[in-house]
């Protein structure tokens, strides 16, 4: 008899041009090569439209409207859960009895309204949402935007107290599980490595001829990082410094255009940002949260494919991936990796030791991990 299973998504899994975004579809894709049959629900609110592409990997699709500031604020809930509690997906959800997905904190609303005594539930934490709110609002310079994230992180710290002790925990880092157990006693927590986009090593030997930071640069901890490293560390080390991602701010395009030996490519196809990362001699990845949660994407992708990588010590915390970075905190310890490492050809001991390191992200036997958890 197949197997049915409801996953809900906090936004649209396509394209998978985001972290989250790629956790979710490479689960999504796992689960249909399993043979289950997925009735995906996700809220859609943004320019991500509603993608054909997902049909091909569901039974059955449902879209929701998340819930607009002006209805969804609470003074108790946090605005990221309060709006996607929806009474039409709650509806469906108890129409039957097939496992439950929760794709994040996020839609975790729901769970009030299903009766878990009887139910397989799993809620996949993306992140410690307390500490990543409260880093997105250390990172914002705008003083609207940096009060609503500490508010927030107030809130998902309360909230996150009161999660049911009945559901799968499944965490992303042994940091966050830390968390979980420790600082909200939650019984059922599990480690479930993210799910990234990339299967092999795919590194090349040999030599590139620039140094590369990727991300979302819309993202302030993102900008925050692309400017350190332009105004502290390739100011000191003078060689070819590519930035790359989406929706650069002006304030960094401005910084960019002052760096003679500096290029920014803004919003780059996944294909022209692919071939950015393997290209690379050297990829530049700081990181300045000082309260680290989750795996950021873009330290897979290039360990998965790029050459050498330099990073501090945040981006690879509980990571177990430091053996294959290069590791400093100090603008002056990037700037002198950056110079020993610049005409050194990466080697094949070194995808040879990535190789063995990222075996934890072998995603056909984590959905099997997963799936010992649902059914």
């Amino acid at each position: 008899m197949s197997k049915h299973l409801h996953i809900i998504c906090l936004d649209v899994p396509w394209p998978a041009d985001y972290g989250g975004a790629i956790d979710m579809m490479e689960r999504i894709r796992e689960f249909h090569k399993a043979g289950v049959l997925i009735h995906l629900h996700y809220f859609s609110y943004n320019e991500r439209g509603n993608p054909n592409e997902l049909n091909q990997f569901c039974h059955i699709i449902h879209v929701y409207d998340r819930v607009p500031p002006s209805k969804g604020f609470s003074l108790k809930v946090p605005y990221i859960v309060s709006s996607r509690i929806n009474g039409e997906l709650i509806t469906r959800l108890n129409e039957d009895n097939h496992p439950i997905l929760v794709e994040g904190i996020h839609c975790s609303g729901i769970l009030p309204h299903i009766n878990l005594s009887s139910r397989k539930v799993v809620v996949r934490m993306h992140n410690e949402e307390s500490l990543y709110y409260r880093e997105l609002a250390r990172a914002e310079n705008s003083l609207v935007k940096k009060m609503y994230f500490l508010n927030e992180s107030r809130l998902l710290k309360n909230y996150s107290q009161h999660l049911p002790d009945e559901c799968v925990y499944a965490c992303v880092t042994d940091k966050d599980r830390e968390a979980f157990i420790n600082d909200y006693h939650l019984p059922n927590v599990e480690l479930l490595p993210t799910f990234p986009a990339w299967t092999q090593v795919n590194s090349e030997e040999g030599q590139g001829s620039f140094c590369l930071y990727h991300g979302n640069l819309s993202v302030p901890e993102n900008e925050e990082a692309a400017i350190w490293l332009l105004c502290k560390v390739f100011t000191k080390v003078r060689v070819h410094f590519i930035i790359a991602g989406k929706k650069p701010s002006k304030r960094l395009i401005k910084a960019a255009e002052l760096c003679d030996h500096t290029c920014l490519v803004a919003d780059p196809s996944e294909s022209e940002m692919s071939d950015l990362v393997r290209k690379a001699h050297i990829n530049v990845l700081p990181c300045f949260n000082k309260n680290s949660t989750g795996i950021r994407l873009k330290l897979l992708h290039a360990l998965f494919e790029g050459r050498h990588c330099v990073v501090n010590d945040p981006i690879v915390a509980g990571t177990h991936l430091e053996d294959a970075c290069h590791i400093s905190d100090t603008a002056n310890g990037f700037a002198s990796i950056i110079s020993q490492l610049y005409y050194q050809p990466f080697a094949e001991e070194e995808i040879r030791l990535r190789t063995h390191l990222l075996k934890q992200y072998d995603n056909t036997a984590n959905t099997r991990r997963l799936m010992k958890w649902l059914w």
